[in-house]
């Protein structure tokens, strides 16, 4: 009898220590990278003068975008983000090197610019408001009632037949 308490007091407690290591394991963060990864050169290996356009494509690919206005511009984009369970991500890191070329496409400047550098939008909290009104899913099924739904009248302008067809 002794020995059978023990062992569920045992077992208790290796439950308990189980249920604990689930909740402690859900703390932990999931860490993302997103965007860019330099592989084998890194953007502040771009040496200003010397390296043209191709050689830009070949050490680091493709960019992340261009300017809009002006593709003699190339920005590479890369963030890192922190996400808890049931949190929105936290955004650790974010590095945009931006590189320009003159018109014969040799590199005139690289520049690399942090989070620190970026500035917060404040975006506005007002809504566009539109005609009609909200209905509730009740008034969406019940108000299909009677409409007759299921045959077709041609005299009526189906949408996409032109009036007269």
């Amino acid at each position: 009898m002794a020995l059978r308490k023990a062992l569920s007091s045992v077992a208790v407690a290796l439950a308990g220590v189980a249920v604990l290591g689930a909740g402690l394991s859900g703390c932990a963060p999931t860490i993302a990278s997103n965007g860019f990864q330099a592989v084998d050169v890194k953007p502040t290996d771009i040496k200003a003068g010397v390296d043209s356009r191709s050689s830009v494509l070949s050490k680091l690919g493709s960019p992340s975008t261009a300017a809009a206005f002006d593709s003699n511009i190339w920005y590479y984009i890369s963030q890192t983000t922190e996400k808890y369970t049931y949190y929105k991500p936290r955004l650790l890191k974010r590095d945009v090197v931006v590189i320009k070329f003159d018109k014969d496409d040799k590199v005139t400047s690289v520049n690399t610019l942090h989070l620190k550098d970026g500035y917060e939008i404040a975006y506005a909290a007002n809504e566009t408001p539109t005609r009609g009104r909200e209905v509730n899913w009740l008034e969406q099924i019940l108000g299909t009632i009677g409409r007759g739904g299921g045959m077709i009248n041609p005299d009526q302008n189906d949408p996409g037949r032109r009036p007269g067809q």
